[in-house]
């Protein structure tokens, strides 16, 4: 039997009505940034979850609902998820969430930041909380429940990000397991940006969704394309035939900070990206726009003959979320 034909690259056309969802001035939760996406399709509804940030710096799990029919259209409904306790990982932020319900049960993965101004290593895990409908959270422990030491690649790291997504493995014998896919943030605060924004993809492995194992980098920076030969991260990953299909963020030193690109698998673990600067799926914007600086932490959702992305712009949400739909071929 031949392959499956490599996937067409997704051309995206934005909704001009961009930004859908800017940042709110006197909000107490999300007055300074919106960011960080994750998106997923409830009944007749988007949630969309968020990370939105407040006058003081600090980073909260929010929430956004919009008809299905009107995608652009979110009514905000403020925090589903608040700061940890002080002095705990998540202490100042909670930023990159991932919800996904587990049977009667939502579970909101999402990553911390403990402030302690130590750049990629002050996000020191990724935790859980938990729900019975979607909109209110709780943490079933102050600790997070994955941390940036487990790829023998770099043992003694601590920086950690979600951003990514969950997978379901289903086995001959009826059994189920989970593929997480998330970023490991290796860089240490230093005035090359090579060194102080390092990142890399991996995965991990469950069977409850709660502890995970067996963990796997799969994708580095690319020092030949100068759209992310300074790091990968947040990797989206869908099944779409017989192909793993991949957007993540690319940081360069084409723009100096991020865009998006596209890569796809057999197997889910090695990747492929194609040739140099062929794979870039979403650029920033024109010049004097939202997005002009970046474009960042892509969330897709499947519509009738196509695909939504949510995205992030500016300043990492200084400007907000936006939309694009790209048509399936």
């Amino acid at each position: 039997m031949s392959d499956p034909e490599i996937p067409l690259r997704l051309r995206w056309v934005r909704d001009p009505s961009n930004p859908i969802l800017p940042p709110r001035p006197g909000s107490s939760c999300d007055s300074t940034r919106c960011m960080n996406p994750w998106v997923v399709r409830f009944g007749g509804e988007y949630r969309l979850y968020y990370s939105g940030g407040d006058e003081a710096g600090r980073q909260r799990i929010c929430l956004a609902v919009a008809k299905a029919e009107r995608p652009s259209d979110f009514r905000r409904l403020g925090v589903v998820l608040d700061l940890g306790k002080a002095g705990a990982f998540d202490a100042n932020w909670c930023v990159l969430p991932l919800v996904r319900r587990f049977g009667d049960r939502w579970h909101l993965y999402y990553t911390g930041n403990d402030g302690t101004e130590r750049g990629l290593q002050s996000f020191r895990g990724i935790g859980l909380a938990t729900s019975a409908d979607g909109l209110r959270f709780e943490r079933g422990s102050d600790e997070p429940i994955i941390t940036g030491d487990h790829c023998r690649e770099f043992p003694n790291n601590r920086g950690i990000a979600g951003g990514g997504t969950i997978l379901e493995d289903r086995k001959p014998d009826g059994s189920v397991s989970y593929r997480l896919y998330y970023t490991v943030a290796v860089g240490t605060k230093n005035r090359d940006v090579r060194v102080d924004q390092e990142k890399h993809c991996a995965v991990c492995h469950s069977r409850d969704g709660i502890h995970w194992e067996d963990h796997r980098l799969i994708m580095s920076p690319r020092r030949d394309v100068a759209s992310e030969d300074i790091a990968v991260a947040a990797p989206w990953v869908w099944r779409d035939g017989g192909w793993y299909r991949m957007l993540y963020c690319g940081i360069g030193t084409r723009w100096g900070f991020y865009s998006i690109s596209e890569a796809w698998s057999r197997d889910g673990y090695v990747w492929e990206r194609g040739k140099k600067n062929a794979n870039l799926s979403l650029a920033p914007g024109a010049k004097g726009s939202w997005e002009e600086q970046m474009v960042e932490y892509p969330a897709l959702v499947d519509e009738p003959g196509g695909r939504r992305l949510y995205y992030c712009g500016n300043g990492y949400g200084k400007t907000g979320i936006g939309t694009a739909v790209a048509a399936l071929p």
